[in-house]
């Protein structure tokens, strides 16, 4: 089983939308992926384990969210290691922030363009990440099964 990590800054919104979302459509395309989330920068004003748009938009496409949903977590280097594939939601904000905390593990990282509340609304942006996502799944499904294949 191989590992995606999705980042975002508070790991509240955005990371925690595409662990969630990617999770179930690897489950569904039967995948050998698993998904983890976590945030750079936690000193955000999280107001519990999930943003509540995150959860709606969830529940919208019909992914039911665990009701012992864990709060966020903070990257921590090995995150980065040991992830197969990682991937920051949003290069502007979020390439410096790893650059700065994460440089051995900096040129690992595939980032995609999904702003936070201050660049689009929640619909927009869960819209755009279920796309990303849906991608993402469809990438690794058509990528043959060879380890020197493998997003790394």
């Amino acid at each position: 089983m191989k590992t995606v990590l999705f980042l975002c800054s508070g790991n509240y919104y955005r990371s925690r939308f595409a662990e969630l979302f990617f999770e179930w459509t690897a489950k569904a395309a039967a995948l050998r992926w698993k998904a983890r989330s976590r945030g750079l920068w936690l000193n955000c004003d999280n107001m519990g384990p999930i943003s509540p748009d995150a959860a709606r938009a969830l529940e919208g496409l019909g992914v039911q969210v665990p009701r012992d949903v864990r709060f966020p977590l903070e990257a921590v280097e090995e995150d980065l290691l040991a992830a197969d594939l990682v991937i920051a939601v949003h290069e502007r904000e979020h390439r410096p922030m790893i650059e700065s905390r994460f440089p051995a593990a900096a040129r690992r990282v595939e980032y995609w363009q999904v702003p936070d509340l201050d660049g689009a609304a929640p619909h927009a942006a869960l819209a755009e990440l279920a796309v990303q996502v849906r991608g993402l799944a469809q990438r690794l499904s058509a990528a043959p099964a060879t380890p020197s294949s493998t997003p790394r």
